[in-house]
């Protein structure tokens, strides 16, 4: 059983923040790696140590094999735990820890590959009686692919082999222009992934992305810890998810559930995981990829079904045995996740940089906010614009959508453009309120959520200015004037 007492966090941001808690409550030494633009975030300010990464840029630093087994050398990390993104599911370096004595904290590298690929985990599943859309592959028979792909019939989605988050999609409802939108496809994934292999699916009109959760020990015990709704997306990036999924009736729920830990099961998966799903309005789903780490959303299973999926990871990379049984994983009560980007969506979701002038997060009943972010910071374009979730928790999902705007509303963030706003009206759409979100509801609403922007709030410009230059707090006789001049404060 691999023992350890020192863990690496090998990410950034505010995963980096929510592992190192997590093994601060374990009683475990934390290491964070961290690029220089990172020196003074909360997880390297609160870590127990920190080593710098050096690269061409900061996403290069943060990618660097060979200088995070250094790192784990120098500060005597004998894990790794890798959070989502960047090294999360390369199985190039889970194998590079293995080979120099390094506990993964994750699942087995040929898991990761085998999962990775988009093609061998489609035939993986299929071979073993899960469902998978009606498809066609194109290293079956390269010459044959348009048409054994036009002959599925439209609507079609155009996929790349490798990858995800969207890259390299493309919707084809027009059979006539399937070979250009293949090519755009291929080129696309060449350009993020490097391989240009593709693959088509029908396409399911209006559908829901469900993902369940999954746990697996090293004694080949999987468990489901229920499952995720997932279809509040903008080009194919998820923006707010939830649990439990709704309208799903309980036969449903335990058919999408048990797929899931089948799945999971048939390939001895190791560690915390996600099967997800595209889920039609029939009923009907099909299995769509694996995600072999973390999730962004897992803080609303974690919620609903009081659980700590990092402690789980931990204990599962020790050796340790799954100590629920699947009768004992319940869920109470709804819980619901909106991402906060710094983002304009008055100017088409542009990104937003700047300096974190002020940071309150919001607080009361069943708020949970995992941020990485703090006063004085500031966000770049390095990476990716999420810099916060607002997590709400209720007896039910009335009751978390409530809580989920009014701590959307309560968020204050100056210096830094955000879509908190924005969120907050997603919440309140009748589509979303009804429980009947799909993955296109965003495109279709887009305009009536993203073009009604409040009035500039004259205490929060004059905020953000006093924040900006303390030496205002000085001058404050001249803000009586300011205050006379534009009618008064707001009550």
């Amino acid at each position: 059983m691999p023992a350890f007492d020192t863990v690496l966090i090998a990410n950034r941001g505010e995963i980096a923040l929510r592992i190192l808690r997590t093994l601060k409550a374990m009683r475990l030494r934390a290491v964070v790696v961290h690029h220089a633009v990172d020196a003074d975030s909360p997880a390297v300010l609160q870590a127990d140590m920190a080593v710098e990464l050096h690269g061409p840029t900061p996403v290069a630093a943060y990618l660097d094999i060979a200088q995070i087994v250094a790192a784990c050398r120098q500060t005597g990390a004998q894990a790794v735990h890798p959070g989502y993104g960047f090294l999360s599911e390369n199985a190039a370096f889970a194998r590079a820890l293995e080979a120099t004595g390094i506990t993964f904290i994750g699942p087995r590298a040929d898991t990761i590959e085998l999962m990775g690929d988009k093609v061998r985990a489609r035939h993986f599943v299929a071979q073993r009686g899960f469902p998978v859309a009606p498809g066609a592959i194109e290293d079956d028979d390269p010459a044959t692919f348009v048409e054994r792909a036009r002959a599925l019939g439209a609507p079609l989605l155009v996929k790349p082999s490798a990858g995800g988050g969207g890259k390299g999609m493309r919707i084809v409802r027009d059979l006539a222009v399937l070979e250009a939108e293949i090519t755009t496809a291929r080129r696309e994934a060449e350009r993020y992934f490097g391989d240009g292999r593709l693959f088509v699916e029908r396409y399911v009109e209006r559908p829901r992305h469900i993902e369940v959760q999954v746990l697996g020990d090293a004694h080949g015990e999987v468990v489901h810890v229920w499952e995720r709704e997932c279809s509040v997306q903008r080009r194919f990036q998820k923006v707010i998810e939830e649990t439990p999924a709704p309208g799903l009736t309980p036969t449903q729920r335990r058919s999408i559930c048990e797929s899931a830990a089948g799945i999971a099961r048939a390939c001895g998966y190791l560690g915390a995981g996600t099967v997800e799903f595209i889920y039609g309005a029939g009923g009907e789903f099909y299995f769509l990829e694996m995600n072999t780490r973390l999730q962004v959303e897992h803080p609303v299973t974690e919620l609903v079904c009081e659980l700590d999926l990092v402690r789980e990871q931990v204990r599962l990379a020790r050796g340790e045995a799954l100590v629920l049984a699947q009768a004992d994983i319940v869920q109470q009560g709804h819980a619901i996740e909106c991402r906060v980007y710094a983002e304009d969506p008055a100017h088409d979701f542009r990104p937003a940089t700047g300096s974190i002038l002020g940071w309150t997060p919001p607080s009361g009943p069943g708020v949970r906010v995992d941020a990485g972010v703090r006063q004085g910071g500031k966000v770049t374009a390095a990476f990716d614009p999420m810099i916060a979730k607002i997590i709400c928790h209720g007896a039910t999902r009335a009751q978390a959508i409530e809580r989920s705007v009014r701590a959307l509303q309560d968020t204050v963030l100056l210096g830094v453009t955000t879509n908190a706003s924005y969120l907050a009206r997603v919440l309140q759409h009748p589509e979303f309120m009804a429980g009947q979100a799909d993955t296109g509801m965003l495109a279709r609403c887009d305009e009536s959520l993203a073009a009604t922007l409040a009035e500039p709030d004259i205490d929060l410009l004059l905020a953000a200015a006093v924040l900006a230059d303390r030496e205002l707090m000085q001058r404050v006789h001249a803000v009586p004037a300011m205050h006379a001049a534009m009618g008064g404060w707001r009550n």
